[in-house]
This record gives structure tokens, C-alpha cells and sequence, in this order.
């Protein structure tokens, strides 16, 4: 008998889309003993390209969330990164980093389901919300009656027009990211990772980095422009050509830079939500609003809503009955979220701006930036020469 001719299942919490935010809130509401339904159209989570390396910050917070055991069986660390700027070497960053390929991650953390937690396979045709149950009902039939509707689509609208609430875009196109292999091996590379920063504001790039995943060593690139404009083709057409030009500092380095398969491009566009405020659904992660990955801010924030959602919020709201829209904005004024949305928004804007911004207190800004970098430069030559020569001079 399916679950639709048994009648509805009944569950605290139905979470639609099991990206990183679902497949992580579900985890930690299973182990906490809620009953909860975590939906997905596929199964299997597809390649895709997004993020693809986080930093220490955002480890820590897998880690206060118990997750970090399973998490580092999925990725690569790496504790050494050469930055390059203005042409030059600059600095040698001691600084754990963890790089994946984002679809792995995803099927790892579906792996990692608790066993009252599977994942239901299903496309969400019907919603209907209110301040005290929410129906759903999916393609095949079944039937889903929650308390709470989660919504952790992403970029996906169906659920979202569902539901009446509209996604606002801030900035459009603001920014583009790039992704391929190289053909160097990591044992070949010479660093473990090199970061290169551009050094034209008229490229409009901000900065490269190349690091080692599995047994390949793979290039992210984050640039502001627009995937359909020439500059764009013609990189994708001749990778290696355009970034011997344009990062000759450390084409060697990367057995000039040689690739290994196709350019990979994701258009981002920062964006917030209208109308979410409403009885018995919530918004978290890239659905309730959307950043820029160059800062590299954008896993954290999604995990400061999962983290928020799991530990203070959903606890509260399921010891008293009813979820109308009083305890849902509990969630959407909480100071910590507001703050990791409120951050990521504002270094957003401000990577484009000290990047490519061609107004004049952008370009003093930079020039005073690359002036102190310049003089460090210098003078980490001048330390390097010195330590050169004294042993000549103890010789004496």
C-alpha cells in the first residue's frame, strides 16, 4: 500500500531540497529525534559546479554542529598557500583549507542520513501552508503534512511560486565564476595551493586560486563579467592562451597552465526574498537570499541559518502548538542570521567595488592598497637579500 493510499505521512518538519542546507538541517533534526521528511527530485545529487573550497571558519562550524567527522572524509586539506599580487610573490599563508567537489559533498552528507531520516525522491506539485499544518503533495501521489515547511531549493523557484513568495534581485550578473581542472599533477605543481591576484583593475578579475582536490589539481576563478559577453567565449574557447597573458607571474607554476577540461561558468546575481513572512514556511540558505562566492562567506551563512534553525528556533516552536507567523519571524529577526546576511551582502558588493569600480575613491583606494603592498614587497626582498649576505659577512 503506498503512502498516499495510507494516508498522509505526518511528520514536525518537511524539508523540500536536500542540498547542503536541507540534507544538513535534516541530519541534525533526525539526531535530535524530530520526525522529519527531507524531499528531493534526484536521488543522486549531479555534478555541479559551486562551491568548491571552504576555509577554517567554516570547518568550525561543522564542527559545533557535530558534523566535521563526516565532512573531512569528503574533502582534501590543504595547509599551504603561495599568494601572488601585483606580478610578484607576496606571501607564504599557513591556513588549513578544505577543498571538494560540490556534488560529492552533497551524496556524502545524503549518506550520512540517519536511518528514520530517508531521503524521499519526489517532485512538489502542490503546497499549502498555514498557521497550523502544511500539506504537500508530490507527483506520485504522496502526501506530506508537516507543522514546519522548510524550503532549501536554492536557486529553484517552483516551491517559491508555490508558495507566493518573490525572489528580488539586488544585483544582476554581479559576478561570474570559472572552474577546471589543470593538467600538472599535485605532485608536480611545486605549492600545495597559490592564490594570484589581477593586476588590472581593466581585467575585472579578482583573483585565482588553484589547489589541490583528490588526485588533480583544480583552478577557481572569480571575475565581474557577464557569461555571454565576448571576453567570457573567448576564454572558454582558449583557457591556457588568456591566463598565460594575464597571469604570466605563475604560468610556470602551473606547467602554464595547461587544462585539463572543459571551463565551467556560473553566472551569480545577489538577491533577496518579498512575502516570506508568512504562517508555517521558512526560508534558509540561497532561498531566502543569495551572496557572492569571492569573498568566500557563502557556506557559512547557509549554516548559520541551519545551525540558528536547529538549536534555538524549531525547538522553541514545537513546544507550543500552532506556526503561524509570530514564532516563523522569530527566525528572520534573529540577530545572528540577520548579521551573517547583513556580512555577506555587504563584502559582496565590496569585492566588485575594490576590484573593478572605476570611480575615483575606488581607484585611490587601490592605489593606496597596492602602494603598501608594493613597499612590502620590497621590503620582504630587501630582509631576504640581507639574510643572503650575512653569512658572507660572518665568513669575513
Amino acid at each position: 500500500m503506498s503512502i498516499s493510499e495510507a494516508g498522509p505521512a505526518q511528520v514536525d518538519v518537511a524539508i523540500v531540497g536536500a542540498g547542503m542546507a536541507g540534507t544538513t538541517l535534516a541530519i541534525l533534526l533526525g539526531r535530535a529525534g524530530r520526525k522529519v521528511a527531507l524531499i528531493d527530485p534526484h536521488r543522486v545529487h549531479h555534478e555541479e559546479f559551486r562551491a568548491e573550497k571552504i576555509g577554517m571558519d567554516q570547518m568550525l562550524l561543522f564542527e559545533k554542529l557535530g558534523l566535521d567527522a563526516t565532512l573531512k572524509r569528503l574533502v582534501t586539506s590543504t595547509t599551504d598557500t603561495h599568494v601572488f599580487r601585483l606580478g610578484q610573490f607576496f606571501a607564504h599563508e599557513k591556513k588549513a583549507e578544505f577543498t571538494f567537489s560540490y556534488g560529492a559533498l552533497i551524496n556524502g552528507l545524503r549518506d550520512a542520513l540517519p536511518a528514520q531520516v530517508p531521503l524521499t525522491v519526489g517532485k512538489v506539485t502542490e503546497v499549502s501552508t498555514g498557521p497550523d499544518r502544511q500539506r504537500l503533495v508530490l507527483a506520485d501521489g504522496t502526501v506530506i503534512d508537516a507543522r514546519l515547511l522548510v524550503v532549501a531549493t536554492g536557486h529553484g523557484e517552483a516551491v517559491r511560486r508555490a508558495v507566493g513568495v518573490e525572489r528580488i534581485e539586488q544585483s544582476k550578473a554581479h559576478s561570474l565564476s570559472m572552474g577546471f581542472d589543470l593538467a600538472i599533477s599535485p605532485s608536480d605543481f611545486g605549492h600545495q595551493s597559490v592564490t594570484c591576484y589581477s593586476r588590472r583593475a581593466a581585467d575585472r578579475i579578482a583573483y585565482i586560486s588553484i589547489f589541490p582536490l583528490g588526485d588533480k589539481m583544480r583552478a577557481n576563478m572569480f571575475l565581474y563579467r557577464n557569461v555571454a559577453e565576448p571576453w567570457t567565449r573567448a576564454f572558454r574557447q582558449e583557457p591556457q592562451k588568456m591566463l598565460c597573458e594575464l597571469m604570466p607571474e605563475i604560468a610556470v607554476r602551473c606547467g602554464n597552465f595547461e587544462v585539463a577540461s572543459p571551463v565551467e561558468v556560473r553566472q551569480i546575481s545577489l538577491s533577496t526574498t518579498q512575502g516570506h513572512r508568512r504562517d508555517g514556511v521558512i526560508f534558509i540558505g540561497d532561498a531566502f537570499c543569495t551572496t557572492c562566492p569571492t569573498p568566500g562567506v557563502g557556506i557559512g551563512r547557509v549554516m548559520t541559518d541551519v545551525d540558528q534553525l536547529h538549536s534555538v528556533h524549531i525547538p522553541r516552536w514545537l513546544e507550543t502548538p500552532g506556526m503561524a507567523a509570530d514564532k516563523i519571524n522569530a527566525f528572520y529577526d534573529d540577530p545572528v542570521k540577520v548579521a551573517a546576511d547583513e556580512d555577506g551582502m555587504r563584502v559582496s558588493y565590496y569585492a566588485k567595488s575594490i576590484t573593478a569600480d572605476t570611480g575615483l575613491e575606488w581607484r585611490v583606494r587601490r592605489l593606496r592598497n597596492n602602494t603598501a603592498r608594493q613597499l612590502m614587497i620590497i621590503g620582504r626582498k630587501v630582509r631576504h637579500l640581507g639574510q643572503r649576505r650575512a653569512p658572507v659577512a660572518n665568513m669575513r
